[in-house]
């Protein structure tokens, strides 16, 4: 790419908002956009033929043997439109000499905003009562909710996204405590309290997670987890899928120790979200069986959904593959 100014981007798992915010941000930029519809894996790498970076999302597959394949048909630079790249082996990455950049913050109020929205969903019910309403049934029953007011909320994770979602709720009236590694100077200005996680899961009305997926966050939310929460505590999961254990989560459903479950990721999404599969019958039981559960609401990853949020994540975007093709610093850069 030292030979020329021009970035061909083969962007994979292109949904039509993709299409629209990135090509309006490429705009009198050296970045042009070939979208692909299909998802990043070794079956479609071929699909990158031409290009000399490509643009993946949270479900496209960046393992050694995906890097490799890429590298070998001219791949140098890979942009991630999102802010986690759990999915990215970076050690590879860095060995095969491909550069790899990620938009680290984007919105942060789209997220938080989105776990409140969950939480009033299910706290108030109101899916249930649009469905009964448009049916001509008024009754009440089943309907009754609680005051979030004087709720203690958890939150798991206190960066952008967390301190977002922490102003919200104390905005609602909410005592609001935090469990955190790295506890942020910031957020105990704001009154919020650092527990150990004990002490946390014990404590919280409602626990909200917003951490990345590690090692050490992944299946956080175990068994022994859910038997330390308060019963009928609420869970709401808006970061990834993988840092709460399903399987556990479905017996605490059962339990009662689990209140009510609102995701919006899935630890097995990539085989679900985004695709229309309203015509086929879903082979995941899991999944299904969470389905079932008339305390679940779950939405397909739509967190990052504003149109404010898309504009920066393009916007950012093009910047990363602009500045890594040109030789330039680039302050979102992974390897």
């Amino acid at each position: 790419m030292s030979d020329s100014r021009e970035c061909r981007v083969a962007v994979f798992s292109t949904q039509k908002y993709d299409r629209l915010f990135l090509t309006q941000a490429a705009t009198d930029s050296n970045v042009q956009f070939h979208f692909l519809e299909p998802r990043l894996e070794p079956d479609t790498v071929v699909l990158a033929q031409g290009a000399n970076a490509i643009c993946a999302f949270v479900n496209d597959r960046l393992d050694s043997d995906v890097l490799a394949a890429l590298k070998e048909s001219g791949i140098e630079l890979v942009a991630l439109r999102c802010a986690g790249f759990n999915n990215v082996d970076l050690k590879a990455a860095e060995t095969l000499g491909v550069r790899v950049a990620r938009v680290p913050a984007y919105s942060p109020s789209a997220v938080a905003e989105h776990a409140v929205a969950l939480i009033m969903t299910l706290n108030r019910k109101t899916h249930r009562a649009f469905n009964r309403v448009r049916e001509g049934n008024f009754l009440l029953d089943g309907l009754m909710g609680f005051d979030v007011n004087g709720c203690t909320v958890g939150i798991v994770g206190t960066g952008r996204i967390g301190r977002s979602f922490a102003r919200i709720m104390q905005g609602f009236g909410c005592e609001i405590v935090a469990f955190d590694p790295y506890p942020d100077p910031e957020v105990e200005e704001m009154g919020i309290e650092y527990l150990p996680w004990e002490g946390f899961l014990n404590r919280s009305d409602i626990i909200s997670l917003h951490c990345p997926l590690t090692p050490e966050t992944h299946a956080m939310i175990d068994a022994k987890a859910i038997s330390l929460m308060k019963p009928g505590a609420m869970l709401i999961n808006t970061s990834r899928g993988a840092i709460v254990d399903t399987h556990a989560v479905i017996e605490g459903l059962k339990s009662g120790r689990i209140g009510s479950l609102g995701l919006d990721v899935y630890e097995q999404e990539e085989n679900l979200f985004f695709k229309d599969l309203s015509e086929e019958v879903i082979q995941d039981d899991v999944f299904q069986r969470l389905l079932t559960f008339p305390n679940v609401l779950i939405t397909g990853h739509q967190g990052f959904l504003t149109r404010q949020a898309m504009e920066e994540i393009a916007r950012t975007t093009v910047e990363n593959l602009s500045c890594l093709a040109n030789d330039e610093p680039c302050l979102n850069r992974l390897i």
